[in-house]
């Protein structure tokens, strides 16, 4: 009896701390300092491990960038400019060695899926060694090392895990039972009021630390805000800051059950992507939504997949199709605290949030940025292209023109006949090439 009663006392103790120092705080959008002295702490760490490590390894700048510049140098050039030096007017056996060429750098180093696959980091973070070039460790780093294991098992994750089921546990409650209520104002004030409570309590069991810039350009409601995605988490991280109704991909699992307790309280979309019907409805309700301007801003991730946040893929036209403002967004994950990206096809939900909250913290920047309306003369893709590249210079990311859905699936037929007719107009001399 006296080691229950013990049990029951630590687990009292523990759920009051937790109540009092983190939840009721973060529910309110109050920090105590807490999480600024755990991060001042983490940053030095991170700095001294760094330097320790630098010192046993020869200091060869081509290889402490490598990561950054990569394997191979690629000729960006178009398909008429490589050629040129190779060949005339009519087809030549040289021209073999471009394609070669492209095709070996195609496999040596392939821009396309090392996008579905984590970061590579300059340096370790004391998670995991990321980077070969680091290969000296001295017994104090690996002190160091094994005392970061402990704390971030044995002391963070308890404690993230308690902050998680406690509000995701309200979140599907509280959205539950809004859900039961008459649309009114009363609904929408109290659905605002449960997403903003319990996205916060989420993301401090991340011990997420967000930096958002411009909040004079926070998506207004009756507009469409944009952003580039990473992660689940990107939700939590907007969410945090003001309420969405939101776009996406039904999901089974625990995001199953939280989609559907969501869509009670507030007229989120939910589609499957395979399904055309689906496309056509979440069309038709993106335009009647929008008509409606005391809704609450849409929410929608147009690359369509999870990108590792070193690049910004190709946007999906019909999102920039139905019209209104579109509110672009720029979501930057710092890599050296932990890797927030979801890699969907290796991890589930569950062992995601699980390396997540193992992880030091999330840290992230958001850049609000200025409305974008479509120009005059300017079509669906046009438009999304000009809202990619603004979220792409904003938050230091690569643009790339591939569809993000080759994670799935392989290359369109469309595209290598392209390449096709690209070649056969200069082997013809019939018309320019498209660059």
């Amino acid at each position: 009896m006296d080691g229950v009663e013990l049990a029951g006392q630590i687990l009292y103790t523990w759920l009051t701390l937790v109540l009092g120092l983190i939840l009721l705080p973060s529910a309110f959008g109050v920090s105590l300092g807490i999480s600024e002295i755990y991060m001042k702490i983490l940053v030095k760490t991170l700095e001294w491990a760094t330097l320790r490590i630098e010192t046993g390894v020869a200091k060869q700048s081509v290889l402490k960038n490598s990561a950054s510049v990569g394997i191979i140098q690629r000729d960006e050039s178009p398909m008429e400019k490589g050629l040129s030096g190779l060949r005339g007017r009519d087809f030549e056996l040289s021209d073999v060695f471009y394609f070669s060429k492209k095709g070996l750098e195609a496999i040596v180093e392939d821009e396309v899926t090392q996008r579905f696959s984590s970061e590579e980091l300059v340096s370790w973070n004391l998670l995991t060694r990321t980077n070969v070039n680091f290969q000296y460790v001295s017994p104090r780093l690996t002190m160091v090392w094994v005392l970061g294991v402990i704390v971030r098992y044995c002391v963070l994750l308890p404690l993230r895990l308690t902050l998680a089921v406690i509000g995701i546990g309200l979140f599907v409650i509280g959205t539950t039972l809004v859900g039961q209520l008459p649309r009114n104002r009363l609904k929408n004030f109290l659905s605002e009021v449960v997403h903003l409570t319990c996205c916060r309590i989420c993301v401090r069991a991340l011990s997420g630390t967000i930096h958002y810039h411009n909040r004079q350009y926070r998506p207004q409601k009756g507009g469409i805000c944009v952003a580039n995605h990473t992660s689940p988490i990107d939700v939590l991280i907007l969410t945090t800051d003001g309420c969405y109704t939101m776009v996406g991909q039904v999901h089974g699992g625990l995001m199953g059950i939280i989609q559907r307790s969501m869509v009670k309280a507030c007229p989120h979309i939910w589609f499957e992507r395979s399904e055309m019907k689906d496309r056509h409805l979440v069309i038709r309700r993106l335009k009647e939504h929008i008509a409606l301007k005391e809704e609450l801003p849409i929410l929608i991730f147009p690359e369509g997949t999870c990108i590792n946040n070193t690049s910004v893929m190709m946007f999906k036209k019909g999102s920039f199709e139905i019209g209104g403002t579109i509110h672009p967004v720029a979501i930057k994950y710092n890599p050296r605290f932990g890797d927030a990206f979801w890699n969907s096809s290796k991890y589930n939900i569950v062992s995601y949030l699980l390396r997540v909250m193992t992880s030091w913290a999330i840290v992230c920047d958001v850049w609000y940025m200025p409305p974008m309306t479509r120009e005059e003369g300017e079509d669906a893709v046009q438009f999304a292209n000009r809202v990619k590249s603004a979220i792409a210079v904003q938050g230091g990311l690569t643009e790339l023109p591939w569809d993000g859905g080759l994670k799935r699936a392989k290359v369109k037929d469309t595209f290598k006949e392209e390449q096709q007719k690209n070649y056969s107009k200069m082997i013809v001399g019939n018309g320019s090439l498209k660059s």
